[in-house]
């Protein structure tokens, strides 16, 4: 009920994200749903059916990153002061964000289940039914466990990949543990103990010569360490390109060639892309760290720095998002090297898993970068109390934007390249 009234009283803006969330839980319901009715209309290629399953965990993968991105930024599940007092501490605002996913990716697999059944003609009335019936086995009965069980797998996967992402963490402090407040053991900590620091006394400390400004009892975060994924990333992106290449090579399976410029293995080669998505998203955020510090190199100006330093903490909020983006364009790219001078023959499911696909990771970016600057909203304040002007804000965010384009450009180019060279044979 609490998370049906945040639901409902929400941002416009807030409610339009939910509303991507279930538009693309409803192709990725539609697109599985397809794939059940195609095995049922061909119950002699069996092969044929578990390829096509398999082409949808992409737009699967896409629908559940982007639902947990959307459920980071939204503000009806962000711990305030007063909301643990009534309950409603971090873990039960984890589990009311789950909740609100779940309810979005239902709605959606709820208008694909409905959708299906129209256009195999289950529901009359309506126009354009009965539209697909041959495609879609409609002179057979609709096995309603299986339906359900592949309408489920978006709203479960993002529910419990939401709960992991949104669960509470625990910050030790350490040596820097406020009185009162838990330490890494677990037991307050008491002044005078050695995890509680040195009292501060009138006359002593950096505000000595102005005792009207009490000193700041919160001690100051330290700085996270620079992301450590590009060699893993760069192992997994290779290892990618080799299946793709090895699979290009071997038969093709009967009943699988879903596009027919492809020489081989359609399976061998979502494979090597999904290896290679996976690689660049751990290779994102330190690549994107990278970038940051080349802003500071060799005697940065004020400019430089305000735009390196927000880069290198903003590394590991938009470099996921950043490498899955580059994995998508980087498949269009290849894909479009190897229909180079031929009409493509791609079906409309293959269609609407490419735009899925792409859609989700093009709007997992924007909402990472809503998420970043809300992150960075009291730093942009203090800074503009400070004095500095907003041109000067501005600018940083279009040189940071530029940095990341000059870079991740000619990688996807790069790796476009190396996937296409095998498929082009």
């Amino acid at each position: 009920m609490l998370a049906l009234r945040l639901a409902r009283g929400a941002h416009p803006l807030v409610q339009l994200r939910r509303l991507l969330v279930a538009a693309a839980s409803a192709g990725t319901g539609f697109l599985l749903l397809s794939a059940l009715g195609y095995a049922m209309a061909h119950p002699d290629a069996p092969t044929g059916s578990v390829l096509r399953l398999l082409w949808c965990l992409a737009p699967v993968a896409a629908s559940v990153h982007l639902a947990v991105a959307v459920a980071r930024t939204d503000p009806g599940t962000r711990p305030r002061p007063g909301l643990a007092a009534v309950g409603l501490g971090p873990g039960r605002l984890m589990a009311v964000s789950a909740v609100t996913t779940a309810l979005s990716t239902t709605l959606g697999s709820t208008l694909a289940l409905l959708v299906f059944l129209h256009l195999r003609g289950d529901l009359t009335g309506i126009p354009f039914d009965g539209a697909a019936t041959a495609f879609l086995a409609a002179d057979q009965p609709l096995p309603l466990p299986a339906a359900l069980t592949l309408l489920l797998l978006v709203p479960l996967a993002a529910s419990l990949a939401s709960a992991l992402a949104l669960r509470p963490r625990t910050v030790v402090r350490g040596r820097s543990a406020r009185p009162g407040t838990a330490t890494a053991t677990g037991v307050p900590a008491v002044p005078g103990t050695p995890g509680d620091p040195a009292p501060v006394t009138a006359g002593t400390g950096p505000d000595a010569d102005h005792p009207e400004l009490a000193p700041d009892p919160r001690p100051l975060p330290p700085p996270l360490p620079a992301p450590g994924g590009l060699p893993w990333g760069t192992a997994v992106v290779a290892a990618g390109l080799a299946v793709e290449s090895y699979a290009s090579r071997s038969g093709a399976a009967p009943g699988s060639d879903l596009t027919s410029r492809f020489a081989g293995s359609p399976a061998g080669v979502l494979g090597g892309w999904a290896l290679t998505a996976i690689g660049l998203a751990l290779a994102g955020p330190a690549i994107t760290h990278v970038c940051g510090w080349l802003l500071q190199a060799v005697r940065p100006g004020a400019l430089r720095l305000l735009a390196g330093r927000g880069l290198q903490g903003e590394a590991r909020r938009i470099g996921r998002p950043l490498g899955v983006v580059c994995a998508v364009a980087s498949g269009a790219y290849a894909m479009a090297t190897v229909y180079a001078g031929a009409r493509p023959s791609i079906g409309p499911l293959s269609t609407l898993g490419a735009l899925l696909v792409a859609g989700c990771a093009v709007a997992t970016l924007f909402t990472a970068a809503l998420e970043t600057k809300q992150a960075r909203a009291d730093t942009t304040a203090a800074l503009l109390r400070l004095g500095a002007p907003a041109s000067v804000l501005r600018n940083a965010a279009l040189l940071r934007a530029g940095v990341l384009l000059a870079v991740f450009g000619p990688l996807t180019w790069l790796v476009a390249e190396l996937a296409a060279m095998p498929l082009a044979r």
